[in-house]
């Protein structure tokens, strides 16, 4: 069914000057852009888990995930890893310049009904965490709606680990939130846990009252969904993001087009009991 005069589908389509206006470089290939419109504040609004399509004319467009929270009311941010022309060319860009930004795209996590009320289990490596990012910080911008916060994020090195300085000043410092913290090897002036993350999950050996949200690598996310199975945790407690698979957002191109599911349209976003219903290939 055509669903072209759908407003919001037109919305989306519609594409948005944005001035970057702060570049920090996160880790050496991970930069975080911060976008605004050209008379100031955010392009549009979102939910944590929405993607948009980030564009530059003349060189291509690519589908990330928007990583601030929904609670900013001033800026988006879009944390970008160098692997390709676009993110290469977008890695060159400085501030002032102007992209275009389409979307929201997706749903988003269920923050306001499934997860509302619930104790959260947030389980990131490397890049994985830029997606899970704006999720974390709704849940603590609107503390009193959720339990207990507990966030495992690893990456390869100590210099690999996203937005730390926030992890640091704002994460750990919130009351009822736990950070565990690991990188793959041992590395000087590391004094934290070293080791891979799936095995840092059963060796904290988490309580299986929470609802667990996953996003990294692949392989990482099979054991980790793995060693959540042997603490005792179900699929249908645990959530993850296919965003990765998105090209067009609206369903017409057919790239992430899973059985009956178009990851555009019914995700990103996925309960791990919805993945084990979709064909093998995946």
């Amino acid at each position: 069914m055509c669903d072209c005069g759908n407003n919001k589908n037109q919305d989306i389509l519609v594409p948005h000057v944005g001035i970057i206006t702060d570049i920090t470089q996160e880790t050496p290939d991970v930069k975080t852009f911060r976008v605004n419109a050209p008379g100031g504040g955010k392009l549009f609004e979102h939910m944590p888990g929405q993607c948009a399509m980030v564009c530059v004319p003349g060189v291509g467009e690519g589908m990330f995930s928007i990583t601030s929270s929904p609670t900013n009311k001033e800026y988006m941010e879009f944390s970008i890893k160098r692997c390709g022309l676009l993110t290469e060319y977008l890695h060159g860009l400085s501030v002032g310049d102007e992209i275009t930004v389409r979307g929201p795209y997706g749903n988003n996590f269920p923050v306001d009904t499934e997860l509302k009320g619930k104790n959260l289990l947030f389980i990131a490596g490397g890049i994985g965490l830029a997606p899970l990012r704006s999720v974390i910080n709704y849940c603590i911008d609107n503390r009193q709606d959720y339990g207990t916060i507990d966030i495992l994020y690893g990456s390869r090195s100590a210099d690999d680990l996203v937005k730390l300085k926030e992890i640091k000043e704002k994460w750990m410092n919130t009351e009822g939130v736990n950070v565990y913290l690991t990188i793959d090897r041992e590395q000087e002036g590391w004094d934290g846990h070293v080791g891979f993350v799936p095995a840092y999950l059963k060796e904290i050996d988490f309580s299986t009252d929470k609802i667990g949200l996953i996003c990294g690598p692949p392989i990482m996310i099979k054991f980790v969904l793995q060693g959540m199975k042997e603490l005792g945790f179900t699929d249908d407690q645990v959530y993850t993001t296919l965003e990765l698979r998105m090209k067009c957002g609206v369903g017409k191109c057919g790239r992430c087009n899973i059985g009956s599911k178009y990851v555009c349209k019914d995700g990103p976003v996925f309960r791990f009991d919805q993945i084990e219903e979709m064909p093998d290939e995946y």
